[in-house]
């Protein structure tokens, strides 16, 4: 480590002492942005094989914090460069490829330029504030061992790059913005945030400025860091929906090793900005500035199907997965690149922005709905099925937990509820609606008289079968799925999902009830005014190929419908004896089960919220 370069009070004086910095250029907003000030990194002429000191020297207006010993393998290109007038796509691009991230000087400029046009509340604590207030929040005490505010986890603080006085100027920074946002109750990532910046950073205050700026953020288009206990959770939530879609061997390998995969998706997070070596985390942070919140998802994402890539069938090297991964996380430059490792995470076809955002607030939702606003312990998952007092005809205590892993985690941590089944309630399809109707989501289980066992996970209460009159109409959403069981286990998904190709998201279009590929006959459904917020995955979010990329569930009196198009996944008679099964676009399945079956039991499970506190 290198040597301090002076005692916390002589450089507290030397802060009070220095002047404010001047701010140069227009302001612009990632979807507007039409020209991006020029920026020139450093000119000096570079010996082939330059010494590290020859590099800091000329560096000296962004080093003050920076041990430049631990620098030298992220700093080996210093070819001059400049960022000159771009367009925003132009601008996303670079910071894609890394153009700023082997000179240290042009980041630290691009990062200001980025954070200083971040829309903020009018009153958001500047340089000038944190001059002021410094002196009389650390005082006297011992800056290295300065107590951290409640919302951070105290354990957590990364060091990266920085020097001595670098790792003490941390904990001052945090504390001075505990004290102008006491509306902040949980926010782990900020030590990381903080500890990054300040390696581009002239001075302490300045640093202060730029994280306030992030954090007093106002464009309710932008999320950028969670600060309260209800988002961190949330998002937690959202990132295990999309392992769920988009890591599914990865998602499976977690459920038969771990106790709680929730608590495994918890870490997420952290393994960003906790355990990601420097030079990883400030690739990420470049483009994170440019692109939002997004870009952590698609990393995290990225790291999860590395990990289960390095790992797989390999046992583990602790009996705690969650301990492994974050040990995977911390060493991953023996296994990925920086280069590499976002090479994965963008070329992963993520939901649309407005997706992940309807899911996060489906997801803060839930939580709210269950007293869940602040930290508390995690309840375990497998105490949503539990074997003492779980009794199916048609699966087995393992099959529905194996069953409970597949579906949105703000379903999760309910326990499964009977509704209905053909044993107890009879074969009659009026028995089927009146049981399970004002229940939202259902699961569908079957087993057949050859005693194949398949299903589905229907997003939508079946009243909506209502909205189109007398005639059949499908409805519900991208959350479907629908799988079998025995003899082998599969999951069909939306087609969409693993194929985004076929849609593009785009504006809300009208109803996408459609009409059967077959000569039944089908009527659109109206939109209901007091939809006040689309639900996740709505089919009229995309311009989808065909209507019969929607089909995800119909009913009538004669017949229950699951997945259309050149087929139907599940076809239902009147009396819930007889069905079919075939290949079908929604889903672009395979037949679940003998094409043609007979019913041998068939139950509905809906899910009672028995956890919440």
């Amino acid at each position: 480590m290198a040597a301090q370069r002076g005692t916390p009070d002589d450089y507290r004086e030397a802060t009070a002492a220095s002047s404010g910095r001047t701010r140069q250029g227009g302001r612009w907003k990632p979807n507007h942005m039409k020209k991006y000030a020029s920026m020139k990194g450093p000119v000096k002429s570079l010996s082939p094989c330059p010494s590290v000191r020859t590099i800091c020297a000329g560096m000296d207006e962004y080093s003050r914090f920076v041990d430049w010993d631990k620098m030298d393998a992220s700093i080996q290109n210093q070819d001059p460069k400049e960022l000159t007038c771009t367009e925003f796509q132009e601008l996303k691009q670079l910071a894609r490829q890394g153009y700023w991230s082997k000179n240290h000087s042009l980041r630290a400029k691009v990062y200001h330029k980025l954070i200083r046009d971040i829309p903020c509340r009018t009153v958001t604590p500047d340089a000038n504030v944190y001059r002021d207030i410094v002196v009389k929040i650390v005082g006297k005490r011992n800056s290295g061992t300065l107590p951290l505010p409640e919302f951070v986890d105290n354990n957590l603080v990364p060091t990266y790059c920085l020097n001595a006085e670098g790792i003490v100027a941390v904990r001052k920074i945090i504390s001075c913005i505990g004290n102008q946002f006491p509306d902040i109750s949980f926010c782990p990532a900020l030590p990381s945030v903080v500890a990054l910046l300040l390696h581009y950073s002239q001075d302490e205050a300045e640093c202060f400025e730029k994280v306030c700026r992030i954090l007093a953020c106002n464009d309710p288009s932008k999320r950028l860091i969670d600060q309260t206990f209800l988002a961190f959770e949330s998002s937690c939530m959202t990132f295990g929906d999309l392992v769920n879609k988009y890591c599914q061997a990865a998602h499976k390998l977690m459920v038969a090793v771990s106790e709680d995969v929730l608590e495994v998706y918890s870490d997420w997070q952290r393994w960003l900005f906790g355990e990601l070596p420097m030079v990883y985390i400030a690739r990420v942070f470049d483009v994170f500035l440019v692109e939002g919140y997004k870009v952590l998802y698609r990393v995290a994402l990225a790291l999860l199907k590395f990990f289960h890539k390095v790992r797989a069938g390999q046992p583990m090297e602790s009996d705690n997965i969650q301990q492994d991964i974050r040990t995977f996380v911390r060493d991953i430059a023996k296994s990925v690149s920086p280069e590499k490792l976002l090479e994965k995470a963008f070329a992963i076809r993520l939901f649309s922005r407005k997706e992940i955002q309807l899911l996060q607030m489906a997801n803060e939702k839930a939580l709210q709905q269950k007293g869940i606003t602040v930290k508390q312990k995690r309840q375990n998952v497998h105490l949503a099925v539990h074997a003492e007092n779980f009794k199916s005809e048609i699966v087995s205590v393992k099959e529905m937990r194996d069953i409970w892993s597949w579906i949105p985690e703000r379903f999760a941590l309910c326990q499964p509820l009977l509704l209905f089944t053909t044993l107890e309630h009879g074969c009659s399809l009026n028995r089927f609606y009146s049981h399970i109707e004002g229940h939202e989501p259902t699961l569908l289980l079957i087993k057949t008289t050859a005693k194949e066992v398949c299903g589905a996970y229907l997003s939508t209460d079946w009243s909506e079968r209502r909205r189109g009159g007398n005639k059949l109409s499908f409805f519900g959403t991208g959350e479907c799925f629908v799988f079998r069981l025995q003899p082998e286990v599969e999951r069909y998904e939306w087609v969409i999902i693993k194929h985004p190709e076929l849609a593009m998201a785009g504006s809300e279009r009208g109803s996408h009830s459609t009409q059967a590929s077959n000569a039944t006959s089908f009527s659109s459904v109206p939109l209901d005014p007091s939809d006040r917020l689309s639900p996740f995955l709505a089919a009229r979010h995309f311009n989808l190929p065909s209507k019969t990329a929607s089909m995800f569930m119909a009913g009538s009196t004669e017949c229950i419908i699951i997945g259309g198009g050149d087929g139907q996944a599940f076809y239902l008679d009147a009396d819930l004896n007889h069905g079919r099964t075939s290949h079908c676009n929604t889903f672009n399945n395979q037949p679940l089960c003998s094409e043609n079956f007979q019913i041998s039991v068939l139950e509905v499970w809906g899910f009672k919220d028995t956890l919440s506190v």
